[in-house]
This record gives structure tokens, C-alpha cells and sequence, in this order.
């Protein structure tokens, strides 16, 4: 934290990017007065270095209300006299009456090249629907989730193979970058503004579980984008086999097409294990695991775990 006359600054933050936007923060000496985030649900694996812990390092008080508590924080958060609010990927929207107390306004970091993909799990879903760039923008924050005036965003590229948790990564790296830009701008009050597009804006929402659940009858393209945005450290792309659930983590685009195959209906050719879309195209089995198993490489000699029907 840095000495007299510089910015008090209220951080909001979960998961790895809000650690480290948080870590950018302290590493030049601004003057963080406490963390807001949210327990670790401990029936979940954790995947990312929580904010908490480096806050609790620092020195910074560390609160946690729950979505319905938020509303009664606005005297605690008065009481911090924040002159800045930065938020990143926290998960509850901010009651306007907490909006209005810094002086230099509040701002968010979002997980997309914003007005595209406003929401929960903006990465996965860009990965899903086989876009092949997003990013990270910080924005104003306002009542409207993700909808405030743009300040900067940076993109990055999305390969055809890549992972949701490889394109986090960058996004990461991208919104540390953007603070870094802007953090001075923004402690003056002189950060840029740009109203978003409401022509180009989309909206997603949040995941779950059974939305990794594979359509043999989609295109091959688009069953591989499934397994992609939803595999480690994300709950993953599922199908049923002879009644058993398997999870498929890893895949990979054949180029031929077969329109006799049947979709959805595991094929060995040449010691390697392919399942056929809706479109005739096969998608390779790289990573699955039945429920209840260890994750491997397909093997021949296990016709019960890709064998028969869906």
C-alpha cells in the first residue's frame, strides 16, 4: 500500500485474474484498503489462487457476504472511504448505492472484447461457439451488467485446438496488462471513455454441469468446440454408452467425412477411436473417462467403455 495522498481503492475480486489484477495493484504500491470476495465452496476442487490469500498476506481486511448480504454493506464500504472501486470477476452485481460512493467511480474487468459476450463464463462461451478471438475489458460499471462505458480492452486469439483454461490464461495476462495501462489514468480521473455498441451486443448466462451434455446429431465442429470449453478444470463434456456416462475431455476434428456412420456411435479405425456428428464428420477421442474411473487414452481392449450404442 502506498502513503498519504494517494487513491483509496476498494477491490472486488475472484478466481485467478481477480488475484492477479489484485497482485498488480499491491506490486505497485497502491493504496488498497480491503477485499471483497467469496468463500471457497469446499465440496469444489480449487483450480486458481484465491485473491483472500493474498489480501490476508498484505494485511487487508477480507469480507465475503453472500448475493442477499451485499445490500446491507453499503455503510462498511462508506466507512472504507474508497475513492475507487475496481472490480474483477466478482459475481454478484453491486448495488447502485455502492456504485455512488467513490469519488473516482467503479470499474470492472471483464473476460470478453465487451459488447460481445456480457455475462457469466464469457470465455467458455466463446470458446463454445468456435470464436477465434476474445479478451479483456475494463469497463464502468453501472446497474446493467457489463454494459458501462468501455476505458480499454486487449484482445487475444483463440486457436482451433485450445482449451477454455489455455484462453483464460490469456485473458489473464491481458486484463493485468489492461490495469497496468490504466490504473494511473484511472486514480486521476482522466481514464478514457467510449460508449459500447448496443448493435453488437450478445448476453450469456451461467453454465452448468448438464449443459456439457454431448448432441451426437450437432456438427463434428461443433461437438469438438463442447468438449473444448467445458474440459479441465471445468466439470466437462459427457455422453452415455451402454447406459454408463463417460466423460470425453479431450478431441480432436478428423477431416473425412462418412455420411453412412451412424452419429454418435464409437468406431475404431486403425487403433484409434472416432465418433461421427450429425454433419458426417468424425470427431477423435483423445482424453474420456467413465464415471467413476481414471481419465485415459481410449483403449482397444475396453469395447464397454466405447462400445455400442448411445
Amino acid at each position: 500500500m502506498s502513503g498519504t495522498g494517494a487513491p483509496r481503492i476498494l477491490v472486488f475480486a475472484y478466481s485467478q485474474l481477480g488475484h492477479d489484477c489484485l497482485e498488480l495493484l499491491l506490486r505497485r504500491g497502491k493504496q488498497v484498503v480491503a477485499l471483497y470476495t467469496h468463500e471457497e465452496d469446499p465440496g469444489e476442487a480449487l483450480w486458481f489462487t484465491p485473491p483472500s490469500s493474498l489480501a490476508r498476506e498484505a494485511g487487508l481486511s477480507v469480507f465475503t457476504p453472500r448475493r442477499c448480504e451485499l445490500a446491507d454493506e453499503v455503510d462498511r464500504v462508506a466507512a472504507l472511504k474508497p475513492e475507487l472501486i475496481l472490480s474483477f470477476y466478482y459475481r454478484y452485481l453491486l448495488p447502485p448505492a455502492i456504485l455512488e460512493i467513490p469519488r473516482l467511480g467503479a470499474f470492472n474487468m471483464h473476460g470478453s472484447l465487451l459488447p460481445r459476450y456480457r455475462g457469466r463464463a464469457p470465455v467458455n462461451w466463446a470458446v463454445l461457439r468456435g470464436e477465434r478471438e476474445t479478451g479483456a475489458t475494463l469497463h464502468v460499471m453501472n446497474p446493467r451488467a457489463d454494459a458501462g462505458d468501455i476505458v480499454d480492452a486487449q484482445a487475444v486469439s483463440i486457436g482451433p485446438d485450445d482449451t477454455a483454461a489455455q484462453v483464460q490464461e490469456r485473458v489473464n495476462r491481458a486484463a493485468v496488462a489492461v490495469l497496468d495501462r490504466q490504473i494511473d489514468a484511472l486514480e486521476t480521473g482522466a481514464a478514457p471513455r467510449r460508449p459500447q455498441d448496443e448493435t453488437q451486443a450478445t448476453s450469456v448466462g451461467k453454465r452448468s454441469p448438464e449443459d456439457g451434455r454431448i448432441d451426437w446429431s450437432q456438427p463434428a465442429a461443433t461437438i469438438h468446440d463442447l468438449v473444448r470449453a467445458v474440459s479441465h478444470p471445468y466439470p466437462g463434456a459427457f455422453t452415455y454408452w451402454g447406459g454408463r456416462k463417460v466423460y470425453i475431455w479431450k478431441t480432436r476434428l478428423s477431416e473425412g467425412r462418412d455420411a453412412a456412420e451412424r452419429p454418435g456411435v464409437p468406431v475404431w479405425q486403425d487403433e484409434s477411436l472416432y465418433v461421427y456428428g450429425g454433419d458426417g464428420r468424425a470427431v477423435q477421442l483423445l482424453r474420456l473417462q467413465p464415471e467413476g474411473e481414471a481419465e485415459s487414452a481410449p483403449d482397444p481392449q475396453r469395447p464397454d467403455i466405447a462400445g455400442g450404442d448411445p
